[in-house]
């Protein structure tokens, strides 16, 4: 069966020399490396955190800020953009630099977790000592290091979904790749689970673990057994899935040539100049802001979840994990959904300000579970928090792909990821931050979780507000002023 089997035949006639339209399996295989992003987020957001702050003992603070530097490196994408705009590597503008990233970032995430078995090994025979504190910062290090391989991979891989795709079906593909993210995140948390589901590990650890206390949480000896392995072989099934995703898309279906005036020029679009493209537009500034205050909103809790459910719930690491399971299936069904058939009926700034709306519902949901203890009502408000998620990671990413010129696709798609990854920096840390504050303000752990999620329902508000200003005929009216100007040297 063929690609065409999912898609009506290309008019050759009206089109010679035009690739064909993009099929619906050759979506989903797009999604793929998607799903691998998704796996590769459960492991150090999910896991990592989680182990760090309640097996290790670190302050949520410094286990946060580590974590977080591999989106404060997003001034990288920018870059990367550019670069697979005007670079072309192994001949080829994305695919190239998706498959060289991906070696990166899946091999970078096993180098930061034997490093943070040195940290609590060290925290545990010396506390806050400088080697400590050392261990501390090469963590960070390495993963900015990983968020850079990361920017490589991920951001020429953003812009080939606008190279492969035309207005009519970019929704849709736009629906099926964002909803395999939620797959991986689903797929990584039960498989992940599964192995870190060890009785020496889970229960006993948990039962004893006391905050107020400094001494020794867990055996490190132990952990790192049972937790190394889903290292070496998740992000080993992650790099297959980038390979699979991508191997002969852009050559059969990329519209990049036939689009870009600046082509045969591809001297004239440097960095520089594209930079020039993006602030000579006062829309992408709005964007910009609107993306950084949603995406903070979205991912503040991704620091403090996890250690949500273990210390209010007393769920083990396993249990924990798995909360990323109706979060995700939540999601997908959101993604799903809303591309075929919330976008269609609302358009994409009402359904994006839809899911904004349900989301700061669902964070109320997330601390009254809290407050009863109550294990069944945190899944079903991570579900329905999911699900408000998809419809804004649906309704923003299409309103995001419109405000995307063809000559500079690259680097528009890089400043729209360095706004996103800026913000889930911030929001990692912010998330660390306000739980150290509120643990320090408030007795009950529970309340200090809750002004976490209370900051993030204050911020969804925020994004509606900043969103009535987003205006796509201004931005592509604006770009194409500007583009012209940067071919022409007026923009010097």
């Amino acid at each position: 069966m063929t690609n065409s089997d999912f898609s009506p035949p290309p008019n050759n006639a009206a089109n010679p020399g035009m690739p064909p339209p993009l099929g619906l399996l050759t979506m989903f295989r797009l999604g793929l490396f998607q799903m691998g992003l998704g796996i590769m987020s459960l492991l150090t957001l999910g896991v990592l955190n989680r182990i760090m702050i309640d097996e290790l003992n670190v302050v949520p603070f410094i286990a946060a800020s580590a974590i977080a530097m591999h989106q404060f490196v997003s001034p990288a994408r920018v870059w990367f953009g550019q670069m697979s705009d005007t670079k072309p590597l192994f001949g080829l503008h994305r695919t190239g630099y998706v498959w060289l990233g991906a070696v990166g970032f899946t091999a970078i995430a096993f180098i930061a977790l034997q490093v943070i078995w040195q940290l609590g090994g060290s925290l545990q025979a010396t506390g806050w000592s400088g080697v400590t504190y050392l261990w501390a910062g090469l963590l960070a290090l390495i993963f900015a290091v990983y968020g850079l391989a990361l920017s490589a991979s991920s951001t020429p891989f953003a812009a080939l979904l606008v190279d492969v795709t035309d207005d009519d079906n970019r929704s849709k593909l736009i629906g099926v790749v964002w909803s395999m993210l939620m797959v991986g995140i689903v797929i990584g948390a039960i498989v992940s689970s599964r192995l870190l589901e060890q009785p020496d590990v889970c229960g006993a650890a948990i039962a004893t673990y006391d905050p107020s206390q400094d001494g020794k949480v867990a055996n490190i000896a132990q952990l790192s057994a049972t937790v190394n392995p889903a290292f070496i072989i998740m992000p080993l099934v992650v790099f297959g899935l980038s390979i699979l995703a991508t191997f002969g898309v852009e050559k059969k279906y990329s519209r990049y040539a036939s689009r870009s005036t600046a082509i045969a020029r591809e001297d004239q679009i440097t960095l520089g100049r594209a930079l020039k493209v993006l602030t000579a537009n006062r829309q992408t500034g709005l964007f910009f802001s609107f993306l950084l205050v949603l995406t903070l909103s979205i991912f503040m809790q991704d620091a403090v979840l996890e250690p949500y459910g273990g210390e209010v719930f007393g769920m083990c690491i396993a249990d924990t994990t798995r909360l990323n399971v109706p979060f995700g299936m939540g999601t997908l069904f959101g993604i799903s959904g809303t591309g075929f058939l919330l976008l269609p009926r609302l358009g994409k700034k009402n359904t994006t300000r839809l899911g904004c709306f349900c989301a700061a519902v669902c964070f109320g949901l997330i601390i009254l579970a809290g407050f009863t203890a109550s294990r069944g009502l945190l899944s079903g408000a991570l579900f329905f928090f999911g699900l408000s998620a998809g419809v804004i990671t649906a309704g923003a990413t299409s309103l995001m792909l419109d405000l995307t010129a063809a000559e500079t696709a690259g680097t528009f798609i890089g400043a729209w990821g360095l706004s996103q990854a800026m913000a889930r920096g911030l929001a990692t840390v912010l998330g660390g931050t306000v739980l150290n504050i509120g643990k320090a303000i408030f007795a009950t752990p529970v309340l200090a979780y809750g002004l976490v999620f209370t900051l993030q329902a204050v911020g969804m508000m925020v994004a509606v507000w900043m969103l009535r200003r987003v205006n796509v005929q201004e931005f592509r009216t604006s770009a194409q002023v500007a583009i012209a100007k940067v071919l022409e040297g007026e923009l010097d």
